[in-house]
């Protein structure tokens, strides 16, 4: 089984992806509505939470956790690896988690992401790469550095959206939506001197359920880069190389989810984020 952790409700959009992709692996959704946003906290209480998370999945059986949260990821995604797990006995039964970060940044340099210093051809790339994010993932600048370290003659155009996730998950009205992202890129063409980006990079889970806004306002030629599908990818690759982490466990024929929240709440407001019906039981971490 693979666990799909998030603060809230926006990694419902990368767990709806993995389960089209895996028709047939078990997926488990953890969702901590308790403690949602995220964003607001300070970086050490963001590990604890996502460690527990994590944890969490591990006991319902996950041999793989995906964070499916930018703050989540660009917080505490290195030191839950490189710190927490090798301490532990889930390290020892094979267990592991990983993020969004590292797919969406492979994606936008077309660089493996253990290929940490620039190489050829992308060394020389001159493209704009604009980040559109929350406060929190922008403020991070994970986005900005670990583009740079591949592609360091690359423009990044970090753009903070701070009210359109809110919206998306309120359910506003398309009106308003468009309006929020019209504002979102004309704050990247204002860093650019009116020059779109080649890429951009929809640097929030929520933000896939208005990618077509995006499209509406960006130009043609320039690529939308969207987690969920990058995500699929990714994971795609990775299973081909470690097929044991879609192995054992409990089997279900559609993903389990859990909030730490009032289930009954959570599920109608997941609804935005789902073209299937869905219904949350509720867990403590």
């Amino acid at each position: 089984m693979i666990g799909v952790f998030d603060s809230g409700l926006g990694g419902l959009t990368v767990l709806g992806a993995l389960a089209r992709r895996f028709p047939g692996v078990s997926f488990v959704y953890l969702g901590d509505h308790a403690r949602v946003p995220y964003g607001d906290r300070a970086s050490d209480e963001i590990v604890d939470l996502t460690r527990a998370g994590t944890e969490a999945l591990f006991r319902q059986g996950c041999r793989l956790v995906v964070l499916g949260c930018n703050t989540a990821t660009a917080v505490a995604a290195r030191r839950l690896q490189q710190e927490w797990l090798p301490a532990t006995s889930w390290k020892a039964e094979g267990r592991n988690v990983l993020g969004i970060v590292a797919p969406t940044v492979e994606a936008a340099t077309q660089t493996p992401w253990a290929v940490t210093s620039p190489q050829y051809p992308q060394k020389f790339l001159t493209d704009r790469i604009a980040v559109f994010g929350t406060t929190r993932t922008i403020a991070s600048g994970v986005y900005a550095e670990e583009i740079r370290k591949r592609c360091p003659k690359v423009t990044v155009i970090q753009q903070v959206a701070a009210e359109l996730a809110g919206a998306i998950e309120h359910g506003s009205d398309e009106v308003e939506l468009d309006r929020l992202v019209k504002r979102a890129i004309d704050g990247v063409l204002a860093q650019s001197d009116g020059e779109p980006p080649h890429r951009a990079i929809l640097g929030c889970t929520h933000f896939p359920l208005v990618e077509h806004l995006f499209r509406r306002h960006l130009p043609p030629a320039t690529r939308i880069l969207s987690q969920p599908e990058v995500v699929a990818d990714s994971l795609e690759d990775y299973l081909s190389r470690h097929a044991r982490y879609t192995e054992g466990g409990e089997r279900h024929s559609e993903p389990v989810l859990f909030t730490t929240g009032a289930p009954d709440a959570i599920t109608e407001r997941a609804r935005i984020f789902s073209q299937a019906p869905v219904s949350f039981s509720r867990i403590e971490i």
